[in-house]
């Protein structure tokens, strides 16, 4: 029999449509993973190209395993850091352990590549094997509130006095709101006020929103829009110094479709965990919608 073997991802077209043809063995009522998103995704990052890595079985593709680069602001530096993202692995390969090693491959890659950490968003099965196999923190679990109208919260710190928060510019922001699976659509602040942001959720009933205090918020984004349901759903974390929620109710953990927590792993020894009460966080920074 031969043996498993490993090698780095590709972007190629040839190499998307075999992950295509993977994630439908996988999540067969996903549609989500087309060549148009895989290729937004692995090969339009203006932050880099997806990182990660494969395992074959001879011609046959076993598993699949990728992060996408961004930067982000750690404990008051301007950071690269990775995205925890897609996983899969064939049904006639489950069992085999093929996603820890796919996951440590790419973590020592990342590493050696002067990424600073990894970091993602676990659900509730996920994250024990993310914490006790791979050595991931698990920072706090995200908040899921259902509100109206903007956040109400006081001032937010500057960047570099949190502990975690993405870094987006004009052209990331961008890149992110062109999303082919679900686009991000924009309506620009006025009088000081964030940029607000939303993006189909809950069956389209309830965006999902965010706001963004930033450079990339000035700059004018294509496709922007006005149209923006006053009831919204909070998927993240705000600093604790600052979050009120006043207008945004909690969504009981029992009407949750899975709990969703933040996770981090750190390559680097000046920032061996992330500080919890102190992290500004937002749907736009993971792949939930």
């Amino acid at each position: 029999m031969q043996p498993m073997h490993f090698a780095p991802v590709r972007n190629d077209p040839a190499a998307l449509a075999r992950y295509g043809a993977l994630f439908a063995a996988c999540f067969p009522d996903s549609g989500k993973f087309t060549p148009a998103y895989l290729d937004w995704l692995y090969v339009a990052n203006p932050d880099g190209a997806a990182l990660g890595f494969d395992a074959w079985d001879g011609e046959r593709l076993a598993a699949h395993y990728v992060c996408v680069p961004a930067r982000a602001w750690v404990e008051g530096r301007e950071v690269l850091v990775l995205l925890s993202l897609n996983t899969a692995t064939h049904p006639d390969y489950q069992g085999k352990g093929l996603f820890t090693k796919l996951a440590a491959m790419t973590y020592e890659a990342g590493a050696q590549a002067g990424f600073d950490g990894v970091y993602g968003v676990a659900n509730a099965n996920s994250t024990p094997g993310f914490v006790r196999k791979l050595g991931f923190q698990l920072v706090r679990p995200l908040e899921a509130r259902v509100g109206l109208g903007r956040l109400r919260h006081a001032p937010k710190p500057q960047a570099s006095a949190l502990s975690f928060e993405r870094s987006w510019t004009p052209e990331t922001l961008a890149w992110r709101c062109a999303n082919p699976h679900n686009r991000v659509h924009a309506v620009p602040g006025h009088g000081g006020k964030p940029l607000q942001l939303h993006a189909a959720a809950m069956g389209s009933l309830i965006p999902a929103y965010a706001e963004l205090e930033a450079p990339a918020a000035t700059a004018p984004i294509a496709g922007a829009t006005s149209v923006l349901s006053p009831l919204r759903l909070f998927i993240g974390l705000a600093p604790d110094a600052t979050s009120s929620y006043w207008n945004y109710a909690s969504i009981p953990m029992r009407l949750r479709p899975s709990p969703l927590n933040l996770i981090w792993r750190a390559f680097a020894s000046h920032t061996p965990a992330l500080d919890p009460r102190r992290i500004a966080f937002s749907f736009l920074d993971f792949d939930a919608y």
